[in-house]
């Protein structure tokens, strides 16, 4: 009888360790259809349409818009990406694409 509440005991306590952690995302989704429709020489408003608002707007320069994802898995490292759009003139002049692999925050880690 001993066994069997000391065996109870131990299946209740090492059930209670395997707890289930979501995902966590965060930022704007980086998909690679709507990347590719992106062209130099776009107004700012077509690009708007394309990506949606971007997460990062820098007041102090106008001309540059980020786009970050992070994702947590759970429990797991956060991986980032992040997507940089430059404008001259309300027009689209430069895409900066150089931070779209996935990286691991602490250790760099391409995919």
């Amino acid at each position: 009888m001993r066994k069997i509440l000391i065996t109870s005991i131990m299946l209740f306590l090492t059930s209670a360790c395997s707890v289930y952690k979501i995902d966590i995302r965060q930022g704007n989704v980086l998909e690679p259809k709507s990347i590719d429709k992106l062209k130099v020489g776009m107004t700012k408003q077509q690009v708007l349409f394309i990506m949606g608002d971007p997460l990062l707007k820098d007041p102090f320069h106008t001309s540059r818009w980020d786009y970050v994802h992070m994702l947590t898995p759970g429990g797991g490292k956060t991986l980032r990406k992040q997507f940089t759009l430059y404008f001259d003139a309300d027009r689209l002049s430069r895409i900066d694409d150089s931070q779209l692999e996935t990286v691991t925050l602490g250790k760099i880690k391409y995919r």
